[in-house]
């Protein structure tokens, strides 16, 4: 039995030890320098040296994954941001707080339907690395009402806008939506994208920048492209708000 127990455990032992030996040959993926900038960011007067790096999918292809910003000062002291994947990925160093220093402003289309971007906006003021989250058009809804049109709301204290669909018709009268007289057969939403895309806007002299955003919303499929929701942000006191929001239609 000794003999016996021996022989079984030998080539268990075996190949054990074969599969630790491999994994420890596995090397991590090398990062690819993008585009690298100098600028102060932490407000010490000093120029720090930011490095946006990234690992292409494949050799064929130009998306990366695991997009970082290595931002290292005359100190050697360092800092890294994590931003995932994405698209021709870039920086843009502009002061939304409007604390005369300038954040991190990162921006990457996803490469999917709908324009959509990543974004993300950092601080580094005074060593100290902080996330500031973008806004969000938290009450943008939207329905079809009777006589083919539809009611879009972007504030619960403002009175929605009516959106003519008429012409339209015949695919919403198809999908049962509809009958022909345009009378709404059966309660439906319509699509309200997250919003795809910021673009800095300089406000003036003495407010400085703000955002700008596009939310596409579309009728009874994606689509079917109503029009878009453009928001005017500016950063005030720790929070976004809107100073104005217009409705551009599609068509």
């Amino acid at each position: 039995m000794r003999l016996k127990l021996s022989f079984f455990l030998l080539p268990i032992l075996f190949i054990c030890t074969n599969v630790t030996f491999a994994n420890d040959k596995q090397e991590p993926p090398e990062l690819k320098l993008i585009e690298s900038y100098q600028e102060d960011v932490t407000g010490d007067g000093k120029k720090e040296e930011i490095a946006l790096k990234g690992v292409l999918f494949s050799p064929e292809s130009n998306y990366y994954r695991d997009i970082v910003a290595v931002i290292k000062n005359h100190e050697d002291k360092t800092w890294e941001i994590k931003y995932g994947g994405g698209y021709d990925p870039t920086i843009q160093f502009i002061d939304f707080n409007h604390d005369k220093v300038n954040e991190i402003f990162y921006q990457s289309p996803t490469g999917g339907s709908g324009g959509l971007h990543h974004y993300k906006l950092h601080t580094l003021i005074q060593y100290n690395l902080t996330e500031i989250p973008l806004p969000k058009q938290d009450y943008v809804k939207g329905k079809f009402i009777d006589d083919f049109k539809v009611e879009i709301q972007f504030s619960p204290t403002k009175e929605p806008i009516t959106v003519d669909v008429e012409h339209r018709s015949d695919n919403y009268i198809q999908q049962g939506i509809y009958d022909q007289k345009g009378k709404l057969l059966k309660n439906t939403s319509v699509l309200v994208d997250p919003i795809a895309y910021f673009e800095p806007i300089f406000i003036s002299n003495s407010k400085g920048y703000g955002l700008k955003s596009y939310q596409q919303i579309s009728g009874a499929f994606h689509a079917d492209q109503l029009g878009t929701i453009e928001s005017l942000w500016y950063y005030e006191r720790d929070k976004w708000i809107i100073l104005k929001t217009e409705w551009v239609p599609t068509e």
